[in-house]
């Protein structure tokens, strides 16, 4: 049995130079870098995850512990290039509504998701309905994330979902949408298919959409 539990310590505790340390003494036990990930470095983040959720971790302490993992995902992954046994669970692409410069909310939701396994395309800041979707296609994505921390850029929102209906990929890519202003009940109104309150709650809502468990 493989004791991971110093490797998901540092990840929880955000140690970003001794996270890669660890993994690259796992590989050269012949642990494979798959299974690296899938019981050493998701679960310390859904742990994070989890204290965040309970007030026990805050913004800062997330974005320490979402370096560190990132750190060990940076020694794994040449070794992944090819390997069909691992695959990203989703593909997500996430901006800030047109209009709107505000970033940190949408960072943290990309990191998180990225430490959750999920390949994400980060369209950054002020992003058109149009950017969301024509990438959404071009990068097959299943879901588009969508941020905005002010009331005025929250309009866009249903645009980016009346650009999906008319080019026919409403069905099949969700739409997650959150930010400072943002509630349940206008993501209701405008046919949303999610909400998430903060950034655990939009990796735990990304889950549910795609039908994924938990690591």
């Amino acid at each position: 049995m493989i004791d991971y539990s110093e490797l998901k310590e540092a990840i929880i505790k955000g140690q970003a130079p001794v996270v890669p340390r660890l993994v690259q003494q796992f590989l050269d036990a012949g642990v494979s870098a798959d299974q690296i990930i899938d019981q050493g470095l998701l679960p310390a983040m859904d742990t994070v995850g989890d204290k965040f959720k309970r007030n026990e971790y805050f913004v800062p302490q997330v974005l320490f512990s979402a370096r560190a993992m990132k750190a060990g995902m940076e020694v794994v992954k040449p070794l992944l290039i090819g390997d069909l046994a691992l695959q990203p669970r989703g593909t997500i692409v996430i901006g800030t509504a047109r209009g709107d410069q505000h970033d940190i909310g949408k960072n943290l939701v990309a990191m998180m998701l990225e430490s959750a396994g999920f390949r994400v395309i980060d369209l950054g800041t002020d992003v058109a309905p149009e950017k969301f979707i024509a990438t959404a296609r071009q990068e097959n994505a299943d879901l588009v994330s969508i941020s905005a921390l002010m009331t005025t850029t929250m309009a866009e929102m249903p645009h980016v979902i009346e650009v999906a209906r008319n080019q026919g990929l409403r069905d099949k890519l969700k739409i997650l949408i959150g930010g400072a202003p943002v509630t349940q009940q206008y993501a209701s109104e405008i046919g949303a298919d999610g909400y998430g309150e903060n950034a655990t709650d939009a990796v735990d809502i990304v889950r549910t959409l795609l039908q994924i468990k938990e690591a």
